[in-house]
């Protein structure tokens, strides 16, 4: 195991590292220009269509609506990495990690609109007549890289079980104990049984509670975040004006080499926590995107920019500002990970803001084991076939028990090979989202077009 760790600790510096950051930074700009700025163009659109089409019946194939991929793939990407990760990212990164991870947000909505377009446009029907959709489709049918496709659904496959479960889990408790001291097991007990229930009923069962589920766990989030801020309004500008500045200069004005390396912190942490968030970049999300019914791929696209949205640039900006309001950044410097986020939240709310954030952390991160399970299980079908269903589910099971009853090292471990896993998605999805740009710029155009001749709405 540790000669493994070793490994994995190089692997996972390179995928999460500087140049793997500027190339899902540079990607989401070349896709930006390319399209022309599609956060902007459609950014009023984007609003009429996902909210204005709540409970209205979507038109086109599919096996889902659009609100409900959605709201399946938003329960997946926000998790953990909007209350912990973005706290631990300005624990090492200093407030300049907060625009970093803004930065990479907005161009992350491109990214991520493309992805869901093009899943949806190459997407196809299993044996069982499912509907299925991902990167490991867009990379055999769009770009003829087979070998390409079978190496991203391994990844995912693999990743799936430590982030998106057992990881998981073990936030869920981590929370319960933390705000009510329920021990770990019963949590765990208790989470397996409401995984099972929900999972064995398979992806209409599982955007169905995802539907109801993800609006309130956002909402309860928040208005407590809110709530924080609007106390320490007074500090919402000079939060925000000391973010800006530590993320381009070092207000501290040390010497050259000092101040160089304070910036790539900055940057590093706050590009790699956004990309972790909101898995702009990762192919993920397009694996649920591609069972919506909708019209045009693109139309569904506009789901995957309000996805990173609301979970990068409303949430963990929200995160951000109420550790900085609060004072715990610089009050508690041994403080990281949902500790710091939690002291803001209770240096205000007291013990109800240690509930709200323990409750926060766990409704997160119980989303995200019924998100990523469909990653899972799209993954596995793609590479062993519909056989492999009720195995994966047993398996789902089996490890949010483990998961969240933890206490053991192997925990830490199986967390660092899923992060180095679910970096090592980005490669092939990035490859397939710069091989087919252009059929994803003829997608666009051809959206448009159908919309200005009033052929879409």
């Amino acid at each position: 195991m540790e000669a493994i760790m070793k490994v994995n600790d190089m692997v996972n510096g390179f995928v999460w590292g500087p140049p793997m950051l500027v190339l899902f930074v540079g990607t989401g700009v070349y896709l930006t220009f390319l399209l022309g700025f599609p956060q902007f163009r459609y950014f009023g659109f984007m609003f009429k269509e996902v909210l204005g089409k709540l409970g209205k019946k979507s038109e086109g194939e599919g096996s889902i609506s659009s609100f409900a991929a959605l709201a399946t793939a938003l329960s997946a990407t926000v998790g953990t990495g909007n209350i912990a990760g973005v706290a631990t990212a300005m624990h090492l990164g200093g407030p300049g990690a907060l625009v970093w991870m803004f930065i990479s947000a907005f161009f992350g909505m491109t990214t991520k609109f493309c992805e869901v377009s093009l899943a949806v446009h190459f997407r196809e029907k299993d044996a069982a007549g499912a509907w299925r959709g991902g990167t490991m489709y867009i990379l055999e049918k769009g770009a003829n890289m087979k070998w390409l496709a079978w190496l991203f659904a391994l990844f995912a496959f693999l990743a799936s079980f430590g982030i998106g479960c057992a990881v998981q889990a073990n936030s869920t408790s981590e929370g319960i104990m933390q705000g009510f001291g329920v021990p770990h097991l019963y949590t765990a007990i208790a989470l397996a049984v409401l995984t099972a229930m929900v999972i064995w009923g398979g992806l209409n069962s599982i955007s169905t509670v995802t539907t109801y589920l993800t609006p309130f766990m956002a909402v309860f989030y928040i208005v407590g975040a809110l709530v924080v801020i609007f106390v320490h309004s007074e500090m919402v500008i000079p939060s925000i004006t000391s973010a800006i500045t530590y993320a381009f200069s070092d207000p501290m004005a040390m010497p050259g080499a000092i101040a160089g390396w304070s910036i790539k912190m900055a940057m590093t942490k706050g590009v790699a926590r956004g990309v972790f968030s909101n898995e702009a970049g990762l192919g993920s999300a397009p694996m649920v995107h591609a069972t919506a019914v909708v019209d045009h791929p693109v139309r569904q696209g506009v789901y995957g920019l309000f996805e990173v949205f609301v979970d990068t640039i409303v949430i963990c900006m929200l995160t951000g500002l109420t550790i900085m309001c609060s004072g715990a950044l610089t009050g508690q410097p041994d403080l990281t990970g949902a500790k710091l986020s939690m002291f803001a939240f209770s240096s205000v709310l007291g013990d109800a803001g240690t509930m709200i954030l323990a409750v926060g952390l766990a409704l997160f991160s119980y989303s995200t084991v019924l998100g990523w399970y469909w990653y899972g299980e799209t993954a596995a079908v793609y590479l062993f076939g519909q056989g492999v269903i009720p195995v994966m589910k047993i398996l789902w099971i089996i490890l949010v028990v483990v998961g969240g009853w933890g206490g053991a090292e192997i925990l830490t471990s199986l967390w660092d090979l899923a992060d180095t896993l679910n970096g090592l998605m980005a490669i092939p999805n990035l490859i397939g989202l710069l091989v087919l740009s252009g059929v994803t710029r003829k997608l666009v155009k051809d959206f448009d077009d159908k919309r200005k001749a009033g052929i879409l709405k």
